[in-house]
C-alpha cells in the first residue's frame, strides 16, 4: 500500500511539473508527444493598389481562405486617394472603388486592417517600397502586379498573385467539351463570333456572328494560353471547323 501511495503521488508531482514547463521539457519527460500551440501567430498581409481596386480579397477573407492581419502602408492609401480625386472620371472611380473595398474590409469581424506608416523615402518606387515593408515584417504580399510578384520573389518576399490565384480556380476545359454561352459581339476574323463563359473566359465561335445575342450550345476545339489567360476556340455543332492555310 506504501509503495502504491508513493508511486501515485510522485506519478501526480511529475505530471504537474511536466504541465508546468514548456513543449519541449514536456516532449522529454513524454516521448513523441508534441502539443500545438493554440494561439497561432497572426499572419500579416502586405497589399498594394491594384488588388485593392480588383476587389476579389475582399471575399477571400470573408469567406476564410485568407486570415489574419492587413497591412496598408500609408503610401498605398495616399496612391488611392490621388486616383480616388483624379480628373479622369475612369480613374476616379477606380480610387473610390479601392477605398470602398477597404472600408469593407475594416467591417469584417475576423479581419483587422491597420495602416502602416513606414515609408522608406531612401526607395524611389511603390513597388520597392512594398516588397522592402514585407521582408522587414516578414509578412506575404498581396498584389495582382505580375512584375511585382516577379521582383518580390527574386527578393524572397512570399507573394500571393490574386489573379494567378484566380485562373488556377477555373474549371479546367479539354477540346470536345459541349459549352452554353451567349454570342455578344463579331470577332476579328470574317463570321467569328464571341462570347464569354461566367468566369470571364473569352470564346471565339466559328460560324456565330448570324447567332449574336442568342444562347447557343458550340464545341470546343482549341485553346489559345495568353498572359491574359486562356482563349476558347469553338465550332456550332453543325459546322466543320475552320480551314486554315
Amino acid at each position: 500500500v506504501i509503495r502504491l501511495g508513493l508511486f501515485l503521488g510522485f506519478s501526480y508531482i511529475g505530471m504537474v511539473l511536466a504541465m508546468r514547463s514548456n513543449k519541449e521539457d514536456f516532449a522529454l519527460i513524454i516521448p513523441f508527444v508534441r502539443f500545438t500551440s493554440q494561439n497561432k501567430p497572426d499572419v500579416l498581409f502586405v497589399v498594394d493598389t491594384s488588388v485593392i481596386i480588383d476587389g476579389r480579397i475582399v471575399e477571400l477573407f470573408e469567406r476564410r481562405f485568407l486570415e489574419g492581419i492587413v497591412i496598408v502602408p500609408k503610401f498605398v492609401l495616399r496612391e488611392l486617394q490621388q486616383i480616388a480625386d483624379s480628373n479622369d472620371p475612369v480613374k476616379r472611380t477606380r480610387g473610390r472603388r479601392g477605398l470602398d473595398i477597404l472600408n469593407r474590409m475594416r467591417r469584417l469581424p475576423n479581419t483587422d486592417v491597420k495602416i502602416h506608416d513606414a515609408d522608406f523615402p531612401e526607395e524611389t518606387g511603390v513597388d520597392a517600397k512594398l516588397v522592402r515593408l514585407a521582408r522587414n515584417l516578414q509578412a506575404k504580399l498581396l498584389t495582382n502586379d505580375f512584375n511585382l510578384s516577379k521582383v518580390a520573389e527574386l527578393q524572397s518576399v512570399s507573394c500571393l498573385n490574386v489573379t494567378e490565384l484566380g485562373q488556377l480556380m477555373k474549371p479546367v476545359i479539354l477540346p470536345g467539351e459541349m459549352l452554353n454561352l451567349r454570342i455578344v459581339r463579331e470577332g476579328k476574323e470574317p463570321g467569328q463570333g464571341v462570347g464569354y463563359l461566367g468566369d470571364g473566359t473569352m470564346v471565339v465561335v466559328n460560324g456565330g456572328k448570324n447567332y449574336i445575342g442568342k444562347q447557343v450550345q458550340v464545341c470546343v476545339s482549341t485553346l489559345l494560353q495568353t498572359g491574359a489567360g486562356v482563349i476558347i476556340f469553338a465550332n456550332l455543332p453543325d459546322s466543320r471547323p475552320a480551314e486554315t492555310n
